[in-house]
Formats: structure tokens, sequence, C-alpha cells
């Protein structure tokens, strides 16, 4: 697991690096997690994990084949996900979606409400503890959610594509 976009946070705001070392603690703490990432109402990635393309594994170096399996791909996937949980919510009646858990062969999804409409997802292992991935999510949430203003989320923006 390559550490979290950004890891040098300089210039940063203090909630901006705080967000970054949350993420950092997400990935590092939590047996199998691959991927996180946080994206905002729009659909823009926040705050990442890994945001570095992969080079093909057809041996050719210099062919990259896109954001497939990072978490600009996560991010992506995440976004549509809310959005589809959101209509299903309204259409039901159900209220806000809190979480959705994707079970795969190979993998687990989990996206969690932050605030706002910005989401956090998180891509794990299939044998992984689906409560202690809850659970840390929980935390990252009730940690970020409060702080995650506009002005901070539009600093996460700027930060992230001055990485890519």
């Amino acid at each position: 697991m390559n550490a979290p976009s950004g890891s040098s946070t300089y210039g940063l705001s203090s909630e901006a690096r705080n967000l970054h070392w949350l993420l950092a603690n997400l990935v590092e703490e939590v047996p199998g997690v691959r991927s996180v990432a946080v994206v905002s109402s729009d659909g823009l990635l926040l705050l990442s994990s890994d945001p570095q393309y992969r080079t093909v594994t057809t041996g050719d170096p210099a062919a990259q084949d896109g954001p497939k399996g990072s978490t600009a791909d996560l991010a992506t996937i995440v976004s549509g996900l809310g959005s589809l949980t959101l209509g299903a919510a309204r259409l039901m009646d159900g209220g806000d979606v809190k979480q959705t858990m994707v079970a795969m062969e190979d993998g687990m999804l989990f996206v969690m409400s932050i605030s706002d409409g910005s989401l956090l997802g998180v891509h794990a292992a299939p044998d992984c503890d689906m409560t202690v991935v809850a659970y840390h999510m929980a935390l990252f949430v009730g940690r970020a959610g409060h702080v995650l203003t506009p002005e901070l989320r539009s600093e996460l923006r700027k930060s992230m594509e001055t990485t890519q």
C-alpha cells in the first residue's frame, strides 16, 4: 500500500493535514484495506491512498492502463454508487443513506456518507473483518465530517490536482 497522496503536506492548512493523517491511519491500521478515497458531492477526488496510475503488466513500461485499480477508479465507483443509493433511498422514502457495502468474490467495497454529500470509499480484501473496517470508517467520518467545509474541500481538490 502506497502512502496517501500528498503525504508531503507542506503548505496545507492544519485541517487538511489532519485529514491526510486520518486517512493514513485508516490505511495503515486496518488489515485488508486496499485503497481509500474521499469524494466530494460532485464526484471529485479529495483524498486518496494512491492517486498514481499503474503500469500495464504487459511488459511495456511506457504503457499505462489509466487509473484502473487506483483510487481514481475507486472515486468514480464511490460517486456513482453513492448517487445510485441516494436515488433509491429517495424513491423508497428511506431517509439518508448512512453506509453501503458490496461483497464481491475477490473484494469488498464500503461507502459511507461524510457530510454535505461527501463520501468515504474503502476497497478491501474479501477476508477483511467488516466490523473493523466499518468501525474505522465511522471514526474517520466522525472526525472529518465537522471540518470538511467548502473551503477545505477546495483546498483538498487543489492539492490532488497538483499531485497528479
